[in-house]
Order: structure tokens, then sequence, then C-alpha cells
């Protein structure tokens, strides 16, 4: 059962990672992150869960948890032709958003490679 499991996981892992090996996300760094939302060139949405949005987030971000995009997406309809960046603690759960986004007709995701651990990590700040 345990290797079941693990390759379950591994299968899952895959099929999101599929677009990162395929060429077809769009990766900014958080610090290029910041400079676009920071000029007011695209719009970040936070795809954590409550939990860790309520610990720290990115001032003015736009808070979805990635368990309620899908129903929420007509939220995000006045930004379909803006650039959006997808943010998550890691990495992961945005690659889901920024797919969703896409299937969704939004012409310009952006995937913030790292998460937010890495927006702490270049050393910008949060709330």
């Amino acid at each position: 059962m345990r290797l079941f499991s693990k390759y379950c996981r591994l299968g899952v892992f895959l099929l999101i990672a599929s677009p990162f090996a395929m060429g077809e996300t769009d990766v900014v760094s958080p610090k290029e992150a910041s400079a676009m939302y920071a000029k007011r060139q695209a719009i970040i949405v936070d795809v954590r869960e409550n939990d860790d949005w309520n610990e720290h987030r990115i001032h003015g971000a736009i808070h979805i948890p990635l368990s309620q995009l899908n129903e929420r997406l007509q939220e995000l309809e006045p930004y379909k032709n803006r650039p959006v960046i997808t943010q998550c603690q890691a990495g992961l759960r945005s690659a889901q958003a920024q797919l969703i986004l896409k299937s969704a007709g939004f012409s310009k995701t952006y995937l913030m490679n790292g998460g937010i651990q890495a927006w702490h990590e270049q050393g910008l700040v949060t709330e």
C-alpha cells in the first residue's frame, strides 16, 4: 500500500510539474513579481489556505484559496487580459492555479517561483 501511495503522489507531482518540463509555464522571480505589482503591471493572486494567509501575506494580494478558485473565477474576470501572478507557499499550488486560469481564458498568467518562502528569502516584505 505504501508503494502505491508513493507512486500516486509521484504521478500527481508529474502531472503538476509537466508544464514546467514542457516550457509552457511563465515563471517570474519574487523580485520580478514585486516590481510588476509595484508598477501596477500585474496583480498577485495568493492561493494558499486561510491559515497560511492569516500568518503573513503580500500587501494587496488577492486571496482565493486553490480549493475555491474554480468557484470564484468571476472575481478575477476584470483581470482576464492583464498579467496575473499566482503565488502560494512554495510553488506547487500556484502552478495548479495557473493552469486553471489558463483553462479559463486568462491570457497572461505567471507563476511566482518559490512562493512566499522565496519572497521572504529575497528580503521582500509581507504583512
